[in-house]
């Protein structure tokens, strides 16, 4: 690792095992993604291994630690420095692999359900996409607060997520997924909905919130697009389909809108750890389960990327450096 410059006061250095993968890599790779570092860049928001060195005000004690960790970017590597207060300590009962799969989609999740959204005990939650690692997430927080889940999904996936605990699965690819939310609560809507796909689905998710309900939204996969100018084409659709949310509408409809991006909470590092406390928490208590769909050796991030972008995946997709 002489490559890798010493880590910086307040760092630490990590030799990495195990690098989560979200979409917001596959959109920075395809050229998408607004926050991304400029081209070449190394992708990845999250990873897991041993700390292999420390910088000057940080305890010997954490070389040979095992830790996981947000990162700005730069996750698909052997090593990298990481400053403190974004590494965890990390739990013996988790693998590794498993540790990568937690910061993005948990914390996500946490802040969407708990921290903006006000998910309580008998309220109703509606998925979108609740085989990935957020939805997933989503459904451990949502069984851990005691409200009721909906999810959509690839049929594919039905028998998985009810074994997961998914209260009515949904299959979004066939008829309209609005008319049976709307049976499944008898024409009076959710508390909540979580929506990661950006465009018309934002304006459809709206339509099936109660009054007081709210539209979480944390993404817009929908524009993703491998094929250059096409790529940007179907950002400029999916940009254009995105609904306007006037207040006077929401204040007459008594609902909310709100969204949420981890990688601009970077700021908030204090606030993201005590959240993190409780999803640690929730390890040791069992109710949070990360699940890992496969695992890809680095150099063969392109395939892991083709995997996820193919919808097969269900839950994380790492890379194992």
């Amino acid at each position: 690792m002489s490559w890798l410059d010493p880590p910086a006061p307040g760092e630490v250095q990590v030799e990495v095992i195990a690098a989560g993968i979200n979409f917001a890599d596959i959109l920075a790779r395809q050229g998408l993604y607004p926050d991304a570092p400029p081209l070449p860049l190394v992708a990845g928001y999250e990873v897991s291994g041993t700390v292999r060195a420390v910088g000057t005000g940080v305890e010997e004690s954490l070389v040979g630690q095992e830790v996981f960790a947000l990162t700005r970017f730069g996750g698909y590597s052997s090593a990298l420095n990481v400053p403190v207060p974004q590494v965890f300590a990390k739990p013996r009962v988790l693998s590794h692999a498993e540790a990568a799969s937690i910061p993005v989609s948990y914390l996500t999740a946490w802040q969407l359900l708990v921290v903006q959204g006000g998910l309580r005990e008998g309220d109703t939650v509606l998925i979108h996409n609740a085989g990935s690692g957020v939805g997933l997430a989503a459904l451990d927080i949502a069984r851990h607060v005691g409200a009721r889940s909906i999810g959509t999904a690839s049929a594919v996936k039905h028998d998985f997520l009810t074994a997961r605990g998914l209260d009515h699965a949904v299959d979004y690819r066939s008829g309209d997924w609005t008319r049976e939310v709307r049976a499944l609560t008898d024409n009076r809507g959710v508390e909540l909905v979580i929506d990661p796909l950006g465009g018309e689905s934002f304006r459809r998710s709206r339509t099936v919130l109660r009054p007081t309900g709210r539209l979480g939204m944390y993404g817009v996969s929908a524009a993703s697009n491998n094929q250059g100018l096409r790529g940007k084409l179907q950002l400029a659709r999916t940009a254009a389909l995105m609904p306007l949310f006037h207040p006077v509408s929401l204040m007459n409809a008594n609902q909310g809108a709100f969204g949420v991006n981890l990688g601009h909470m970077w700021g908030e590092v204090d606030r993201l750890r005590g959240w993190m406390e409780q999803v640690l928490e929730g390890v040791e208590s069992g109710w949070v389960r990360p699940h890992v769909d496969s695992s890809y050796p680095l150099a063969d991030a392109g395939r892991a990327h083709e995997h996820i972008e193919a919808r097969r995946s269900t839950g994380k997709v790492v890379l194992e450096p």
